[in-house]
């Protein structure tokens, strides 16, 4: 805190306190503080949550007593506090004060507007700390974060399918589309649908050439956030994902998993057609070729076509007389 013309400004947020002799500022001046102090003086005698202000542990003894003194106008429910009414009674009134100035939505609670205002800036605060995904909410996040602990007792949603199961049913009705085929969100421009929203607008990107996520260190952008975190880290050698079995460590969490397949010797892709199997679907792919005779790597100079892209780098040689690939055209494998 500072003072200047008799306000106090907070120097971390952006935060005035004017006529700091009234008891009112002062007491408020002192809460704000408990923010950046973690300060939090005030117990509750029943279990061991305590508070910035002394208001706060009277509400939260209500959790305790049962007591819930503000009913709704209708009658069929009652709150704690008075301000979870108030935003309960806009769900019947319908109203939404709080406009979005990039696009007509409104909602009933300005966390909600500032909640939905990242999907314009597409800010991504919520860092999940053991993989590269981010998230816009925080209760994504945690609903995320999840994934990563397949043994937690909080997965009361299991798949009809296979033995995967699920801390909320939206995870698993997003799960199931993996064993349905279910791709509802289709892309207006050509004929590729998807399973999840967000990967339909992250397609989206290749056909309006649209990569907003810059590089600090070199020229190169990207279409995702999570791809430009990828890529970060060859500027900075990072590799946060380590191998509990050797001392190899990775950029990506996938490049950990398919490692770690060497030491199981799991092998999760069998071919369907000869007993043979793999660590990786790409490499599952790549071999059902020899079966159906598909050359999806079709030479953009000559009608030669082959099953590996690698394959096609070498014959692209000949027509460059020099080690220069040229570009080539990819039929996807479906």
């Amino acid at each position: 805190m500072f003072i200047m013309d008799n306000i106090y400004r907070c120097r971390q947020f952006d935060k005035t306190f004017s006529n700091v002799k009234s008891y009112t500022q002062n007491s408020h001046i002192k809460i704000h503080t408990r923010i950046h102090t973690g300060e939090k003086p005030f117990q509750c005698r029943q279990c061991d949550e305590s508070f910035t202000q002394i208001s706060h542990p009277k509400e939260h003894n209500m959790i305790h007593t049962g007591v819930k003194p503000y009913q709704g106008s209708h009658g069929d429910k009652s709150f704690t506090q008075n301000s979870k009414l108030k935003i309960y009674t806009k769900i019947h009134t319908g109203e939404k004060p709080f406009q979005c100035s990039q696009c007509d939505k409104s909602f009933t609670q300005i966390s909600h507007l500032k909640d939905h205002a990242r999907i314009h800036t597409e800010e991504e605060p919520y860092q999940c700390s053991h993989c590269d995904k981010s998230f816009i909410l925080k209760s994504n996040l945690k609903m995320h974060t999840m994934i990563h602990f397949g043994d937690n007792p909080y997965h009361p949603y299991q798949c009809n399918h296979c033995d995967k199961s699920f801390t909320h049913t939206c995870q698993l009705k997003i799960h199931t589309r993996i064993h349905t085929g279910e791709k509802p969100f289709q892309c207006s421009q050509c004929d590729k649908s998807f399973s999840q929203f967000s990967q339909l607008k992250g397609h989206n990107r290749i056909h309006t050439g649209e990569k907003p996520y810059r590089c600090s260190l070199c020229d190169k952008s990207f279409t995702h956030n999570s791809h430009l975190k990828i890529h970060t880290r060859i500027h900075t050698g990072e590799k946060p994902f380590q191998c509990s079995q050797c001392d190899k460590s990775f950029t990506q969490i996938c490049h950990l998993k398919w490692h770690t397949r060497i030491h199981t010797g799991e092998r999760p892709y069998q071919c369907s057609i000869c007993d043979k199997s793999f660590i990786r679907m790409n490499d599952l792919k790549r071999h059902s070729t020899i079966h159906t005779g598909e050359k999806p790597f079709q030479c953009s100079q000559c009608d030669k076509s082959f099953t590996q892209i690698s394959h096609l780098k070498e014959h692209t040689r000949i027509h460059t007389g020099r080690n220069h690939i040229t570009a080539v055209i990819v039929i996807s494998l479906s």
